[in-house]
């Protein structure tokens, strides 16, 4: 048993400026907009010294917290700390790329799902395919002037209106991005299954998930809140992740029993992953 997360993903807002056809966010009702500052600093502080990877996003575009510099700040006040987040590259006017990059920022993936304006717009993401593009070169040149250690990736997810682009997408972005990679589109759960997909779930061994109001679920794509196992406003961070929720549920997908998890019981996520050596399964 891993005595403490590797990974903490805090939804900081539930903010987006993209209305992805393939993203729940659109039929989301829940709030605040905005995490409490007491709380992400309550979640970070209690993870301190720990080697974490922190991801300051779950289901919303990272970037509309205009406090992001500052709570990227707050993380890399502890060196043994790392900070990633997912973009969809849409940033807005108040967008402080340089102070993102100098906070200390270590990883980002920027998604864009076309070569083409034409294709992107068939992706449905939404946005301004040029000024998307535009706005990841400008990061990708701040980056280099700042001659930060930032790594940069730009991907794709395989959608059959982009797989003629696919070569040429990557050769164009690999001159430019770290790495450009083309990635799987995954069915968020509760999303049209009706039946239980039995296997184990890799996120259950070493990630934790804290959505905006506090609450600690067992999994990023859990929208709705369908599967909670504690509240950082009433317990700390090690005993949510020690809690017996957590443990049971983590013993329940060790074994591939998902039906026995309400969101798991509607998710087929990881269904061509290779479980032949899972310890315990």
């Amino acid at each position: 048993m891993v005595l403490f997360p590797e990974i903490i993903q805090i939804e900081t807002s539930i903010l987006c400026n993209s209305h992805c056809v393939f993203c729940p966010h659109n039929e989301m009702d829940r709030g605040p907009k905005v995490m409490e500052e007491w709380v992400w600093k309550k979640i970070i502080d209690e993870s301190r010294g720990r080697n974490i990877v922190y991801r300051p996003f779950m289901i919303n575009e990272p970037t509309v917290d205009l406090k992001l510099p500052e709570i990227i700040r707050y993380i890399k006040l502890d060196p043994t700390a790392k900070v990633e987040f997912n973009s969809n590259g849409h940033f807005s006017s108040k967008t402080d790329v340089k102070a993102l990059i100098s906070a200390g920022l270590d990883y980002v993936r920027f998604s864009l799902d076309g070569f083409t304006e034409e294709t992107f717009l068939q992706s449905g993401r939404g946005g301004k395919f040029e000024k998307i593009v535009q706005n990841i070169h400008d990061f990708i040149d701040e980056r280099n002037r700042q001659q930060s250690k930032c790594y940069i990736e730009v991907r794709m997810i395989n959608l059959e209106c982009n797989r003629s682009e696919q070569k040429d997408y990557v050769e164009y972005w690999s001159k430019y991005a770290d790495s450009a990679t083309i990635t799987e589109l995954y069915d968020w759960p509760w999303s049209g299954q009706t039946e239980c997909h039995h296997a184990p779930c890799p996120k259950i061994k070493r990630e934790m998930f804290f959505m905006v109001d506090g609450r600690a679920t067992i999994c990023c794509w859990d929208a709705f809140g369908k599967s909670i196992i504690g509240d950082v406003k009433e317990n700390t961070v090690a005993e949510i992740w020690l809690g017996e929720t957590n443990q049971q549920y983590r013993e329940f997908l060790n074994k591939g029993e998902r039906e026995k998890i309400t969101l798991c019981s509607r998710c087929d996520a990881y269904k061509s992953y290779d479980f032949s050596k899972w310890e315990g399964y």
